[in-house]
């Protein structure tokens, strides 16, 4: 695996710049759990380069999301789903998080933003 920490740079400069912190937490969460579909597909798929800059772009929008000062209370969650991601993804799986329970927690998210949309 390449040093990806070194390639730690801003990918959403719009989301960035501020868009983010208009989404609710429903809609981040969705957005997020669209990216780490596709890590798990690019994972699955033995592509570890796609796979290492999808999951880059995860840590990006969990990270602007534990920036986001209207979550000020909430965390707790969003760090342990962090802790998780990358467990899963860079570390030993000492959770045990299949790409299953992933998706189905992410699930959730994308659907009450759509019906909130």
């Amino acid at each position: 695996m390449t040093n990806w920490l070194n390639k730690m740079v801003i990918i959403h400069k719009n989301l960035a710049s501020g868009r983010w912190q208009t989404l609710s937490l429903c809609e981040q969460f969705a957005n997020i759990g669209s990216e780490v579909s596709r890590t798990i597909y690019w994972q699955e798929a033995g592509k570890t380069e796609n796979m290492e800059k999808s999951a880059l772009r995860v840590l990006e929008l969990i990270d602007l999301t534990i920036a986001d000062k209207r979550w000020k209370g909430r965390l707790f969650e969003v760090l342990r789903l962090r802790e998780i991601f990358c467990d899963r993804f860079f570390g030993k799986n000492i959770y045990n998080t299949t790409s299953r329970k992933i998706k189905e927690y992410f699930l959730f998210f994308a659907l009450a933003a759509r019906k909130n949309q």
